[in-house]
């Protein structure tokens, strides 16, 4: 694509305001890519250049949302990364039912949530596991609407239902046109809400964070921010599970590493 479409000025721009809006750090190693959403944009709005549509999004919020949607990248699957549910299940669970005081319901959020395979494994899973009279609610978010849309509705076509164990398929979905779709009572667990990670999200008191494969698209500044909001909304004894290829090493954040038998996460403890 030539700098007549996309020029260094454009470029900077677009940038700036991504990470201003969002904490999503595009460098110049990753400029194609941007270049490559901002054009499909242009073609599916009949914008006719990047800075006409520059001036949409910078006065228009929805706008702005949608074009925040169209460069985030949504891979997941169901059960992805099976140690980390491994840990929850034999670790983070019995801990949280040894260390709660004065409620039974273990509430988690899956930050960064895409299309809810996360939350829907996350919801199965403390289904089989929680013993009564425990309970959980999940809340989900993503930046994506087009993702949650996709959650919400509760529908995984064949080719997404890779990595579910056939006991939780036949337990927990129903085998429709097409696909599979997720049983109501499941489904009525989570909580999908757009929420952007710049901003404070407003929860508090939280069990367990999932945020995976996330940070990664974020600059030191930004992640840390990020991290700290966490803590922020986290219960004193809880537990913070990021991407196996993330880290908070030489991050300024109170979080304790925490390595287990099955997956290493991070711990609040005070």
């Amino acid at each position: 694509m030539s700098d007549v479409f996309f020029s260094d000025a454009d470029f900077d721009a677009y940038r700036n305001l991504i990470y201003n809006e969002s904490g999503i750090h595009f460098t110049a190693t990753n400029r194609s890519i941007l270049e490559s959403r901002l054009k499909e944009q242009l073609r599916n709005k009949s914008i006719p250049d990047v800075k006409t549509y520059f001036d949409a999004i910078s006065k228009d919020k929805e706008e702005l949302k949608g074009f925040l949607d169209s460069i985030t990248t949504n891979l997941t699957r169901f059960f992805r990364n099976q140690a980390h549910f491994d840990a929850l299940e034999n670790h983070v669970i019995p801990e949280l039912i040894k260390s709660k005081t004065g409620n039974n319901t273990i509430r988690i959020w899956s930050a960064g949530c895409s299309t809810g395979e996360e939350p829907y494994t996350i919801a199965m899973l403390l289904s089989e596991i929680l013993p009564p009279p425990w309970k959980f609610e999940i809340i989900a978010s993503d930046i994506s609407l087009k993702c949650l849309m996709t959650g919400k509705e509760g529908f995984y076509a064949n080719n997404r239902i890779d990595g579910i164990p056939e006991a939780y398929l036949k337990k927990y979905f129903d085998k429709i046109e097409g696909g599979y779709k997720i049983h109501s009572d499941i489904m009525s667990k989570i909580r999908f809400d757009y929420h952007n990670l710049k901003n404070d999200s407003g929860q508090r008191n939280l069990d367990v964070v999932f945020c995976r494969n996330v940070i990664i698209y974020f600059d030191e500044a930004a992640q840390t921010a990020v991290i700290n909001r966490f803590w922020e909304a986290m219960a004193n004894k809880s537990f913070l599970f990021i991407g196996h290829s993330e880290s908070l090493f030489g991050m300024d954040t109170k979080f304790e590493f925490l390595k287990t038998q099955w997956a290493t996460l991070y711990r609040k403890s005070i």
